[in-house]
């Protein structure tokens, strides 16, 4: 008997038996359902169409349940075995709802996609191993219907979401990415990398000093990325602009900010003040180019006027701190 538990209380799904495989069976459908109408929940708001797929999708797991619950009884009577796919050993695990919830639609669709696969290959595994003829016919029939599943997922996606309808939802995830990351990380990045040139440079060619330089490079940079993140979460909640969660974009403007300061700022961590300054110029170029190619890749601005804006604001700055600095 001990041979057939872990060391951590476990059991290999091996040595279970009819009844607790399909205990399991309806404890992982219940689950699975009560995870796709959750899917369903954060999405119908912006993505109704998909929020309908998912939907009908729980709607298949409960009828699957109740089937199941039908079976069990049959055989073994009105009391459910308490077995949950925690308590087996090598059956598939599910992630945690709100690790997927920051995912995009897409993936979300993928992960329901693998949710499915991975218990119709599991039962298909699991069917090859076992000897006993029962539960050989069970874990068929249970990788059937996972397989029905996802084909029913397929039908689903068919009626509710045709290729225009998804060209759209796509369309507005992307603009929901574009508000709530890109537009206040490149704003971050711009204000870190623009803005810190002038007092990092300018310290620079007064002191001469790598060290001096690299604190108040370092003092600006993580100043400023703190303000422009408290500032982004703060004005605006998002509720009505659509722009998002106020954490979300305040997170990826504090941090781009710091980001467009250090780059300059870590550089003067080597001693000699010209390799450093070298550096620095190479590593400010970086940073412009990176923000052409982001307003050019993201915000469709055309790249000759971007990089004419950037590269002449981000020169005329670094000019400036120069030549304060030489005099």
């Amino acid at each position: 008997m001990f041979s057939r538990f872990r060391f951590d209380g476990r059991r290999p799904f091996a040595s279970l038996t009819d009844q607790e495989i399909l205990a399991l069976a309806i404890s992982s459908e219940e689950e699975d359902g009560r995870i796709y109408a959750t899917y369903a929940e954060r999405l119908r708001s912006t993505y109704p169409a998909s929020a309908a797929v998912f939907d009908g999708m729980a709607a298949e797991e409960d009828e699957h349940r109740r089937r199941l619950i039908e079976a069990y009884r049959r055989r073994f009577g009105e009391v459910i075995l308490p077995v949950r796919r925690e308590h087996v050993a090598d059956f598939y695990p599910r992630r945690p709802v709100w690790l997927v919830e920051t995912l995009g639609l897409e993936r979300t669709r993928a992960e329901a996609a693998n949710m499915e696969k991975e218990a119709r290959d599991f039962y298909f595994a699991a069917a090859g191993r076992t000897g006993d003829a029962a539960t050989r016919q069970l874990l068929g029939d249970l990788a059937a219907a996972e397989s029905g599943h996802m084909r029913s997922a397929e039908r689903l996606e068919q009626e509710n979401l045709p290729l225009d309808t998804r060209s759209e939802e796509d369309l507005a995830e992307r603009r929901q990415f574009i508000l709530t990351w890109v537009q206040p990380g490149l704003a971050g990045l711009m204000d870190g990398s623009v803005s810190t040139l002038a007092p990092i440079f300018a310290t620079a060619f007064a002191t001469r000093d790598p060290w001096t330089t690299f604190l108040i490079g370092l003092s600006a940079s993580v100043g400023a990325g703190i303000s422009m993140g408290f500032t982004e979460a703060a004005h605006d909640d998002g509720k009505i602009s659509g722009r998002g969660s106020p954490l979300k974009r305040g997170l990826a403007s504090g941090v781009m900010t710091a980001i467009g300061g250090l780059g300059h700022a870590l550089p003067y961590l080597i001693p000699s003040f010209w390799t450093a300054t070298a550096l620095a110029l190479v590593v400010v170029f970086a940073e412009l180019w990176a923000i052409v190619w982001i307003q050019n890749r993201y915000m469709e601005t055309p790249f000759f006027r971007a990089a004419v804006q950037v590269l002449l604001g981000g020169g005329l700055v670094l000019a400036a701190g120069i030549l304060i600095g030489s005099g």
